[in-house]
């Protein structure tokens, strides 16, 4: 089978944490390659994301590593499973919408627990079809007909992971700013603050508020989504830019970001002053 063009953010990852486990031994791409009977060139490949891996030759890998952390090879086994075939609903869109739409929509879906802070908008999986459609109007270029169907249909399925079943635990702080905004127009704003409201209620969802009258908070000029993996060294944290999803996953960098999420919720109100806020804004809209 010939190597991937165009690997998953999902299918690098697994090559990125198995490239980790060969460096923290210090064995080359050669020397790892050789024993596996291959060469430089299949793993380099594998760590890139470019070719798929088994769970067997995973637990080889991990073997010829010395890796004793059962609980990370059994995670990134699962992982294998997950990039080697096994194709989501987002993969209807490859092709039709930018690659990180679908990323996103993968790390939410693969995700055990989901933690959203957002400043100036609603989370995404938060979103009603109205307020979708009216934040896709203001696009830096109007989307054709056709276009912004697709999109909203797809942020709309990405609600499942919340809304399906028992649903992943999600965990949205959500600034004062994000929830006052009125795209739409007031019957549209106070629609999406009632469904706000309506799945603040779910015991898999938590809703808290950071008001204007917070005594400053960490991280106040940064959206962002943290990703629970199988471990916690397979966490993940995602920002949006102008050019699409950034993902993070070094270990310094999510012990920033856990810490940054702790002192959000400090600042928040409880989950019942919460609602109190929203619901007094969904009234006085």
């Amino acid at each position: 089978m010939p190597p991937r063009s165009n690997p998953t953010a999902r299918q690098e990852r697994l090559g990125v944490e198995l490239r980790k486990l060969r460096e923290a031994t210090g064995l080359s791409a050669r020397e790892a390659g050789e024993a596996l009977g291959g060469g430089q060139p299949q793993i380099s490949n594998i760590e890139s994301g470019r070719y798929g891996v088994s769970e067997e030759r995973v637990r080889r890998l991990a073997e010829l590593y010395a890796c004793d952390d059962t609980a990370l090879v059994d995670a990134l086994c699962t992982m294998t499973d997950e990039v080697r075939g096994k194709k989501g609903w987002w993969e209807e869109y490859r092709g039709v919408l930018p690659d990180g739409f679908l990323d996103l929509a993968e790390l939410e879906h693969r995700a055990t627990r989901l933690c959203a802070y957002q400043i100036s908008h609603i989370p995404g999986v938060f979103q009603t079809e109205a307020h979708i459609r009216a934040l896709f109007t203001h696009a830096a270029s109007p989307l054709p007909p056709d276009d912004l169907d697709t999109r909203v249909a797809h942020r709309l399925r990405r609600s499942a992971v919340i809304e399906s079943g028992s649903g992943t635990e999600f965990e949205a702080i959500i600034h004062e700013a994000a929830l006052r905004m009125r795209f739409g127009g007031r019957a549209v704003a106070r629609a999406q603050l009632e469904h706000v409201l309506g799945l603040s209620e779910r015991d898999n969802v938590t809703v808290r508020v950071i008001t204007f009258e917070a005594d400053g908070f960490a991280g106040s000029g940064n959206a962002m989504m943290y990703a629970g993996g199988g471990v916690p060294q397979l966490d993940t944290v995602q920002f949006d830019s102008v050019h699409g999803s950034v993902f993070l996953d070094a270990r310094e960098q999510l012990e920033r970001y856990r810490f940054i999420l702790d002192r959000m919720r400090d600042a928040s109100l409880s989950e019942d002053e919460s609602r109190i806020f929203i619901r007094r804004l969904a009234r006085d809209v």
